[in-house]
């Protein structure tokens, strides 16, 4: 397994979120923009992350040629991103940010079926690839904090720039896995769809990534209207990441243990929390660094246990569109609900109200999880 090909991969992918999440919206503002508008904008990327992964992973299935479709995804995100440059209105900058996000969404899914075809029967030391791009994400939030402190948000277009073309670069040094022997009987991925456990899998998913959506949209403008540093809002982003990394490094223990669904409950319980604290408690530091902390399970555990059910449950040529269906429906239609409704209750009902409603998707999660998930799939 070409382990640190794979790392280096994800260390620039997730360094590249480490940029847009926290201070895209902030360079919005800069631009004058109003909150309605921003959760609009920052809806944008997650909403083409709803189709897009679909439409690469049926190809990447049917072709075989999954690393391919990944360079082509990287260099075009780089290539259609250079126009932001020089687009500041709403129709033209939302027109730009969905064609390069088009492409870069074509590229995680398929890079996660290359790495579980490297990682086979061993799924879930997932976690010990994947714990780079969280490193990424940390050096890059911090280290660009400091910069918009210091010279503004904009000094995040130059820096978006150089991440695409290294995510580019990075992928030019893998190449697809042995392709893995089909099983003679494998069931049509429509039987799979139809399975309970499946649906609601992906409905908890869904849930889960509304919530967050308010988070990802909101959560540099309302530290920054608490009266927060841009250097210390960076640092409460990496904090999570910092959290996400230290569970990585054990996850493939947890999973061994407890199970993908016992472990994905109780991600889901700590969300509402996290949610609860961060929208009620802004002027306290200590509350903000404990929900903080608690993105080691809001992401870090959960997304690994995600990742380890979607291994079982799709197999084979199913593989590249179970990711895509992961991604498409959590963070895409997921992801840009929460933008949607976080842009529209922000301004009306106030940041804890907004924070409540992500907690109050989280709740519903749970119930579905412990109704209806199950570890694996028995589908003839």
């Amino acid at each position: 397994m070409p382990y640190w090909r794979l790392s280096s991969f994800y260390l620039f992918y997730f360094a590249a979120l480490g940029a847009l999440l926290p201070y895209w919206g902030l360079y919005l503002a800069q631009l004058g923009y109003a909150a309605a508008e921003i959760g609009m904008l920052m809806a944008i990327p997650m909403a083409t992350k709803f189709a897009a992964p679909f439409v690469w992973g049926w190809l990447g299935d049917h072709l075989g040629q999954r690393m391919s479709i990944v360079r082509l995804g990287a260099l075009m995100t780089a290539l259609v991103f250079l126009s932001v440059f020089w687009l500041t209105g709403f129709w033209q900058l939302g027109l730009a940010m969905a064609l390069f996000s088009f492409f870069w969404n074509a590229v995680l899914p398929q890079f996660e079926a290359v790495t579980l075809g490297y990682l086979g029967d061993r799924a879930e030391r997932y976690a010990r690839v994947r714990v780079w791009g969280s490193v990424g994400f940390i050096l890059t939030v911090v280290l660009l904090g400091m910069a918009v402190d210091s010279r503004g948000p904009a000094v995040v277009l130059p820096a978006l720039l150089a991440i695409y073309l290294s995510i580019w670069l990075a992928s030019l040094l893998i190449r697809d896995p042995a392709p893995e022997v089909a099983h003679r009987e494998q069931p049509s991925i429509l039987s799979i769809l139809r399975q309970p456990p499946v649906i609601a899998f992906f409905i908890v998913c869904f849930l889960l990534q509304a919530g967050h959506g308010t988070y990802y949209a909101f959560f540099s403008i309302y530290m920054a209207g608490e009266g927060y540093s841009k250097t210390l809002i960076g640092q409460l982003w990496a904090l999570g990441v910092v959290a996400e990394v230290v569970v990585f490094l054990f996850m493939h223990r947890l999973l061994q243990q407890f199970g993908a669904r016992r472990v994905l409950m109780v991600s889901l319980f700590l969300a509402i929390i996290r949610w609860l604290m961060i929208g009620n408690f802004p002027q306290s530091l200590a509350a903000l660094l404990l929900a903080q902390c608690l993105h080691a399970a809001t992401f870090g555990t959960f997304h690994a246990s995600a990742i380890h059910l979607v291994h079982r449950y799709f197999r084979g040529r199913h593989q590249g569109r179970g990711q895509a269906l992961y991604s498409s429906l959590s963070f895409g239609a997921g992801g840009a609900l929460g933008s949607l409704l976080s842009g529209f209750l922000w301004s009306s009902a106030g940041p804890a109200i907004t924070y409540d409603l992500s907690a109050l998707f989280s709740l519903i999660a749970l119930l579905i999880a412990w109704r209806w998930l199950v570890n694996d799939l028995q589908v003839s």
